[in-house]
């Protein structure tokens, strides 16, 4: 039943009471990556991401789960989506990190110590940097072209705010206003996906309110699950009397980086970069919002840089939103096995180029840094991925 028909089969069974929502029939959905391949893959369209999310409500709503999965569940919920408690934590890790303590405890094995969703996190915790701050409004360099609003994530904001930082000044470069509303929240995406839809439904409402007021003709996004999520809102809200008609104007604004910087004529002098590299197609981006050409079209533009495509790109890296914090086993085999594929890459043909994997944030901040003489050749090396958590 681990299959995407098995599972709609499940959920027909138990719409009908012919089966019971138990332990057994629930671990069928929570194995579920909600990687989306098989809606690229379906002949028939089935849209199993509307129908796994749906699901995944009732599971919450209806079944009772372990006192520990309960408080694992409520610790990623109550904190991944709230950008300022993710703030507070910080300094404690940059203490961890920086004192030297993360290498002792990694060095030492206490971490088989610990149960294994704790070592997930611990070992998804990435390298915290001087934290880039996005100004309330960046303006837009020579004519301005379009107003555009920027989505900040809560993970992204805080542990990988250089990824929103690049983006702001690659979209000022090419002639876009950007106003990111401070008092954003989360969008819900880590909630909606993992079926805590109530949750969800409040963030969207106080989501669309912030941009509202923003007044911006596009909402960019640079997370994949972050950006799927918004584009639909017009669904989520659909029996919010106040706010249905509101949530399909603001999804139809709501558009990956990729998708509108492939949109405008290029303004932005695109300087050389000798570079292999090997864009990873992040599930969300690829098969829930069907961006897959936008990001190559970009990268492509770029002089001397080659582009090396991942075999088997369809396939999860195991991130799959909070699925590497609670089914940890599978997501390491699922990175591991994408992590051999990628590494051969690094010495196909290229001479002496440098080599890189770019996912669809660092794909931006690479061009950014490029125009705006940032060194570009540094931030380029290695892979930055925004699609561990969020």
């Amino acid at each position: 039943m681990d299959s995407p028909r098995g599972r709609i089969y499940l959920i027909k069974i138990a719409s009908e009471g012919a089966a019971e929502m138990n332990a057994n029939w629930v671990s069928h959905f929570d194995s579920c990556l909600g990687c989306m391949a098989c809606m690229t893959a379906c002949p028939s369209g089935v849209d199993y991401g509307k129908l796994i999310e749906a699901t995944r409500a009732q599971i919450e709503r209806k079944t009772e789960r372990s006192r520990g999965e309960k408080l694992h569940r409520r610790f990623v919920f109550e904190t991944f989506t709230r950008p300022d408690r993710l703030r507070q934590m910080r300094w404690p890790l940059l203490a961890y990190q920086k004192s030297g303590l993360q290498a002792v405890v990694r060095g030492s094995g206490l971490l088989k110590l610990l149960p294994k969703k704790i070592q997930a996190m611990e070992a998804l915790l990435p390298k915290l940097e001087p934290r880039e701050t996005v100004a309330e409004v960046t303006p837009a360099m020579g004519t301005k072209r379009r107003r555009v609003g920027l989505l900040l994530g809560c993970v992204q904001r805080e542990f990988f705010p250089q990824v929103n930082a690049a983006t702001a000044r690659v979209l000022a470069a090419e002639g876009c206003e950007v106003v990111a509303p401070g008092e954003q929240p989360c969008c819900g995406a880590l909630l909606i996906h993992a079926g805590e839809e109530a949750a969800a439904i409040e963030l969207a409402k106080k989501t669309i309110e912030a941009f509202e007021r923003a007044s911006v003709e596009i909402i960019v996004t640079n997370a994949a699950g972050c950006g799927s999520n918004v584009k639909e809102y017009g669904h989520l809200l659909r029996d919010e009397p106040e706010y249905a008609e509101r949530a399909k104007v603001f999804a139809a604004k709501c558009k990956d980086i990729s998708e509108i910087l492939a949109e405008l004529e290029p303004r932005a002098k695109r300087s050389a970069l000798k570079l292999r590299v090997a864009f990873h197609d992040s599930c969300h981006l690829q098969h829930a919002q069907g961006v897959r050409s936008q990001p190559r079209t970009l990268l492509s533009k770029i002089p001397g840089l080659e582009l090396a495509e991942i075999p088997e790109a369809a396939i999860c890296c195991g991130s799959a939103g909070i699925y590497s914090l609670v089914q940890p086993d599978a997501a390491n085999a699922l990175g591991d096995r994408k992590a051999e594929l990628i590494a051969p890459l690094k010495t196909g043909r290229g001479g002496d180029r440098e080599s890189g994997l770019f996912d669809t944030a660092s794909s931006v901040a690479s061009t950014s840094r490029l125009e705006d003489s940032r060194g570009a050749h540094n931030s380029a090396r290695g892979c930055i991925d925004t699609g561990q958590i969020v």
